[in-house]
């Protein structure tokens, strides 16, 4: 018979060689590039994030690391927590060497420098959301080899330089935010008919945009705060299922199509631009507030617009009477805020001694007639309560 040591022995030797079978060990290539983005990385002051990246354990079990058989399949850099204390250093470029990644995020924090080229080689990589930090140079062109790409977030950086063509040519694309960073030059086309949000909000980007470069299916598309320029007239009706849109704060021309004020949104906002023409809806406005503000648009106010809650028409050129349909709604406390300072209108049907509800307001500063009540106006409308009448075609006392 064995003696009993040779047995502990032999039963030892068959819990190491079932244990090498029943857990996978993370693939070597995978573990240094682990290492290496450690080494670069830092928990800022209060986070607690890399305590338990510890490379003596498994790092499969490592806080924001996912992975499937041997391989790291997903890696969320930082405390997804709101307010916690992010992280601080730079992005390795052995983050291409986790070739299986599909899903790679850090979370805001002071990650500085650019972004490696090595992510063109995460072929399997869907989502890419590094926003919130200090990443600065260019958007690398490489990133359009990512064809499995479905969301690219990259907003509140500093990346400068051009958005590649060949990253907008990206078919499987269905985010792209893009906010608040300095990228400049034209944009390309999206094509991808899976985009449902393009946020290019707060850059310097500029020139037009044309019609068929971008997709139907948008349901969000933000460009406020850039440089854009050009008309929208053909482009915008083709964009029909949006319902988030805002252009405001640039320098597109041409005149508002009609169909945009039957979009089913909830905010319109065109602010701050060329825009010029008469506004003319299809139909009642059904969207809650409409800002047409600040622009070169002309002709009479639209009654189509008295189903408006706020509706900013001030600083444009507007004639003629406001339509009555639009006080009465003011008068019952329907239409909340509205605007019309600074253009060159001539009647208002309100009896001087009406009283508007407190929860409206109404500003008529600045047009060709003298104001039949005296409403609150905001500061930037100034003290004048007429146009001078030598601006006047049209005056009446």
């Amino acid at each position: 018979m064995m003696n009993r040591s040779v047995l502990i022995v032999i039963n030892l030797l068959i819990i190491i060689h079932q244990s090498r079978f029943s857990i996978a060990i993370l693939d070597p290539v995978d573990f240094l590039a682990l290492q290496s983005i450690r080494k670069s990385m830092e928990d800022m002051p209060g986070s607690t994030y890399f305590s338990s990246w510890d490379f003596t354990s498994d790092p499969c079990n490592f806080a924001g690391v996912l992975c499937a058989g041997e391989n790291v399949v997903a890696l969320n850099l930082g405390d997804p927590r709101a307010g916690a204390p992010g992280l601080s250093g730079r992005l390795h470029s052995d983050i291409g060497k986790l070739t299986n990644l599909a899903e790679f995020t850090i979370v805001p924090g002071r990650i500085i420098g650019s972004l490696p080229a090595t992510l063109s080689q995460l072929k399997n990589l869907r989502f890419l959301g590094i926003s919130r930090n200090f990443i600065s140079g260019e958007i690398p062109a490489s990133l359009g080899e990512l064809q499995r790409l479905r969301t690219l977030d990259l907003s509140y950086n500093q990346l400068t330089g051009n958005l590649p063509s060949a990253v907008g040519s990206l078919t499987a694309l269905t985010n792209v935010v893009l906010c608040h960073n300095r990228l400049s030059g034209s944009i390309p086309s999206f094509p991808s008919q899976t985009l449902t949000r393009l946020d290019l909000k707060h850059n310097n980007f500029s020139g037009s945009i044309s019609p068929g470069s971008l997709s139907s299916s948008l349901q969000y598309l933000s460009l406020s705060s850039n440089r854009f320029s050009g008309p929208v007239d053909q482009l915008l009706p083709q964009l029909n299922n949006l319902n988030y849109l805002d252009l405001s704060m640039n320098r597109f021309t041409g005149p508002i199509p009609g169909s945009v004020f039957s979009f089913p949104i909830t905010n319109l906002q065109l602010e701050r631009n060329l825009f010029s023409g008469p506004v003319q809806p299809y139909d009642e406005v059904a969207i809650q507030t409409v800002d047409l503000s600040h622009n070169m648009l002309y002709g009479q106010v639209s009654p189509l617009f008295s189903t408006v809650e706020n509706l900013y028409l001030n600083n444009n050129r507007f004639t003629g009477s406001v339509p009555t349909s639009l006080v009465d709604r003011l008068m019952a406390g329907n239409v909340q805020l509205l605007y019309l300072q600074h253009n060159f209108l001539t009647a208002v049907q309100i009896n001087p001694t009406a009283e508007i509800p407190l929860s409206s307001s109404l500003c008529l500063q600045y047009n060709c007639m003298v104001p039949p009540v005296q409403t609150p106006c905001p500061v930037e409308a100034g003290t004048q309560k007429t146009r001078p009448t030598s601006q006047c075609m049209e005056w009446k006392g």
